[in-house]
């Protein structure tokens, strides 16, 4: 190939390099010999959330889930891990606590150089890791904070302990811009059973008027109804968010995966309002999607959002 063509063919390449977006700008050296410079485009920077919970071996539900839910809506994952327990989809048979001082000092690391635009905790076990949380949120400028009240497993096993509610209630939730209970949760922090929508619209009035957070009562455990119901209520508006329940799946780790869409959106600069009502659909395709893994159900986290832009 003599001069002029190489020319040329460098010429045509720029030309195509820079109609596709890839180029912000391209020179060419004419001559015998010729030098193509080309500076890339600069780097979209990725959204960062943290999430404080206990690891799930069993990768169905915890940090495991928290971290797939972030990835899968374009956002950098961070973790901070309160408990390593043992467990599958069928049951938990082993917790060990990390030390309180453990927790706040992973806190702190993250902080330290990857500040996060969302937060969310799960799994929180005892009072003394709960105290470290809500002083660290509790001094100074915070992200919002998502607290999903992680109380039982879907396996029955208690994932905290009695004594830690009271220290839920009055140290982190008056620091939590939402809050997201489960049924039976959302009847241990008002004190009293939800058996219909309107109970869940009342319970969700009720601990923003105690707690002064918004609240995401969630009613997929309300089998008098049709359909998965939850009611949001921020002091302000309220929606009342329907879904049809998918039947024939066994599910583990909605609520995890729920609550991190959640701090995925708010990470990503949505409202809260809209936050939520996205992070609804995104539980909602990936339940309908849940696919098997050995003899259980895994939900689709991936393949219905990571690959959309959802």
């Amino acid at each position: 190939m003599n001069g002029s063509a190489e020319v040329y063919s460098a010429r045509m390449a720029a030309m195509r390099a820079a109609q596709d977006g890839l180029l912000r700008s391209v020179r060419v050296a004419l001559g015998g010999r010729f030098r193509l410079t080309c500076l890339m485009p600069k780097r979209a920077r990725m959204p960062i959330a943290l999430t404080i919970a206990g690891s799930d071996s069993g990768g169905g539900a915890g940090i495991q889930t928290d971290l797939k839910t972030f990835a899968a809506l374009g956002v950098h994952g961070a973790s901070a891990i309160t408990c390593v327990t043992a467990q599958n989809p069928r049951g938990v048979t082993g917790i060990e606590a990390v030390t309180p001082s453990m927790v706040r000092r992973q806190i702190e690391a993250v902080f330290a150089e990857l500040p996060p635009r969302a937060v969310k905790t799960g799994m929180l076990y005892s009072a003394p890791i709960i105290r470290v949380v809500a002083d660290y949120f509790g001094s100074g400028r915070r992200p919002s904070l998502v607290v999903d009240p992680v109380m039982v497993a879907t396996s029955g096993a208690r994932l905290l302990k009695p004594a830690a509610v009271r220290a839920l209630l009055d140290e982190l939730l008056p620091l939590a811009t939402l809050v997201t209970p489960n049924l039976d949760e959302a009847e241990i922090l008002v004190g009293m059973k939800l058996r219909s929508v309107d109970d869940l619209r009342w319970a969700a009035h009720e601990i923003y008027g105690r707690f002064g957070c918004a609240a995401l009562v969630k009613g997929g455990h309300l089998r008098s109804e049709r359909q998965a119901v939850d009611v949001f209520f921020d002091g302000r508006e309220e929606l009342i968010l329907n879904a049809p329940f998918i039947r024939g799946v066994g599910t583990h780790g909605t609520g995890c995966t729920y609550s991190s869409a959640i701090a995925a959106y708010l990470a990503r600069g949505l409202e809260l309002v809209e936050s939520v009502q996205r992070a609804k659909q995104f539980i909602t395709r990936a339940i309908r999607g849940s696919r098997r893994i050995g003899r259980h159900w895994v939900l689709d986290t991936f393949g219905q959002a990571g690959l959309r832009g959802l």
